[in-house]
């Protein structure tokens, strides 16, 4: 793809996001409603693990598992 279409992909892209995120109505997350019971919140380090590091290990995970299974795949076409 060149230069120009590349630029043309990432501004609509970003428009779109951008509009999205304009007229998105607020959450009114202070307004609480009848028969909200919220759980205890979560801490720093409970938010990073599930948050970052809990993605970072799935993603290894599965990598390795493609790794393992295209180097058998390998092995089995040589022998």
């Amino acid at each position: 793809m060149d230069k120009k279409n590349a630029l043309r992909a990432g501004a609509l892209a970003s428009g779109t996001t951008l509009m999205m995120l304009l007229m998105s109505s607020p959450a009114l997350a202070a307004v609480r409603d009848d028969g909200d019971d919220p759980g205890p919140g979560l801490s720093v380090i409970d938010t990073l693990g599930l948050y970052v590091a809990a993605p970072i290990v799935l993603f290894l995970v599965i990598a390795g598992l493609v790794m393992v299974g295209d180097k058998s795949r390998k092995q089995q076409k040589q022998g």
